[in-house]
């Protein structure tokens, strides 16, 4: 099922606004566990699970930026 524009607009803030910050605080606290390893691996994970946290994402985000597609059917 393929979600409108409105909809993926509406999905990215919730994602925005609401998993961020709770991913944010989820890995900063995993990675607190561990002994600091070096300034660079923690560096390399922060990286990694910097780009990790949008890819289960990308579908929502996909064209949000964008003028709405629907808004030509619309007005036509």
């Amino acid at each position: 099922m393929a979600l409108s524009y409105k909809a993926r607009r509406r999905w990215s803030l919730v994602v925005l606004l609401i998993w961020l910050p709770l991913y944010i605080a989820a890995a900063l606290w995993v990675v607190s566990l561990f002994e600091r390893p070096g300034i660079l691996v923690e560096l390399l994970i922060y990286v990694a699970l910097g780009v990790i946290w949008a890819l289960p994402f990308k579908f929502v985000f996909k064209g949000v930026g964008q003028a709405d597609p629907d808004a030509d059917r619309d007005h036509g």
